[in-house]
């Protein structure tokens, strides 16, 4: 994979009428799209198969039972692996996300192909607080996992990835395969040794959306995953600081 080839990734569990509003505002831009079926009922596999219909081109992964968002995701991206793609673009079936970003994403991504480019969000008032209190809680406990503030967010489902340290994440590490994925992929990935870049993306939440999000059990497993990640940091923490010692070192030298 030595080429730049990106696909857009799109996992789907009960938002069929809207993943099909977001593919079709999204072929504009000629990136092979995958779609994920976790586990959906027969109301949205058959949207999907809508999509698949009027859009010829789009590959979509059937999961014979719904796993999560981490879980979808991973099927995905060995997928994704196979047809030989070099970056991975994460996209939420619901249509929060600003598509439109969609082109100075991958603009990015082409010139620096081993970064992880991942988008913030730009709320507007159609946010919940909920929401808002989610992302403030796990992007603090970010930083205390990486012993750094380059994580400007951890949730915003709105990212590039290289495919194949990507591919080694999830064919050969422990990670929730829930809504805690998020979190855990972009902190083990930089703990590998990925640096990545955050631009803005505009969020959107309407007010007859379907949420796969649950509050209070979701913010216990995304507090559960970041328990384990403090725990693996303290073992960790010899490199971290290692890592930063070198970095001060090289900052230094540059001046």
């Amino acid at each position: 994979m030595t080429d730049f080839s990106p696909c857009i990734l799109i996992p789907v569990y009960r938002h069929g009428r809207a993943c099909a509003e977001v593919v079709d505002s999204i072929v504009q831009y000629g990136i092979p799209i995958i779609l994920v079926d976790d586990g959906n009922d027969a109301e949205t596999k058959n949207y999907l198969s809508q999509i698949k219909e009027k859009h010829g081109d789009v590959e979509i992964v059937v999961r014979p039972k719904n796993g999560g968002k981490g879980a979808a995701f991973a099927s995905g991206v060995i997928f994704a692996h196979e047809k030989g793609y070099s970056h991975i673009l994460q996209l939420d079936a619901d249509g929060q996300h600003d598509s439109t970003q969609i082109p100075f994403f991958v603009e990015k991504a082409k010139n620096s192909p081993s970064k992880m480019i991942c988008g913030y969000p730009e709320y507007d008032e159609t946010a919940p607080g909920h929401r808002k209190n989610a992302h403030a809680f796990a992007n603090t406990w970010c930083m205390v996992c990486t012993w750094s503030n380059k994580i400007v967010d951890a949730l915003c489902g709105f990212r590039i990835y290289p495919t194949e340290p990507t591919f080694k994440f999830v064919t050969k590490k422990m990670y929730d395969k829930r809504m805690g994925f998020d979190v855990e992929i972009l902190i083990q990935l930089m703990w590998a040794g990925l640096d990545l870049e955050f631009y803005p993306v505009h969020v959107t939440y309407p007010s007859d959306g379907i949420s796969n999000f649950h509050a209070f059990r979701d913010n216990v497993r995304i507090s559960w995953v970041f328990t384990r990640l403090c725990c693996k940091m303290i073992v960790l923490s010899p490199v971290l600081l290692w890592r930063k010692i070198f970095r001060h070192a090289r900052t230094d030298g540059e001046k």
